[in-house]
């Protein structure tokens, strides 16, 4: 069993970009910045737990930083992980609350 202060530091911040909102329209999937040493079944019990839904699948890349440059010298972005959560059918997560 994960311990509930695990489960609440997993999941970092949503992840809003135009790839997660087609995946979010497309397919019911939600995307989230995570924790880089969470692994599927702490993201999935996270998700469940704390958004009340039930989760059907789980996918994480990591991503890589990029390589900035600040006048002569070079600098990198953190590494991060990322975790599409697929949610089951009627199932939805709404962020922006109280909006009806």
């Amino acid at each position: 069993m994960i311990s509930e202060e695990r489960l609440l530091k997993v999941l970092l911040a949503p992840h809003v970009s135009e790839k997660s909102t087609m995946a979010a329209e497309g397919n019911n999937a939600v995307v989230f910045k995570v924790v880089k040493d969470a692994n599927k079944a702490e993201i999935k019990a996270a998700v469940e737990k704390l958004f009340e839904v039930e989760v059907s699948s789980v996918r994480t890349l990591n991503v890589k930083g990029k390589t900035k440059r600040h006048g002569q010298s070079f600098g990198k972005r953190s590494d991060w992980k990322k975790a599409y959560v697929v949610l089951k059918e009627g199932q939805d997560i709404d962020f922006v609350g109280g909006a009806e």
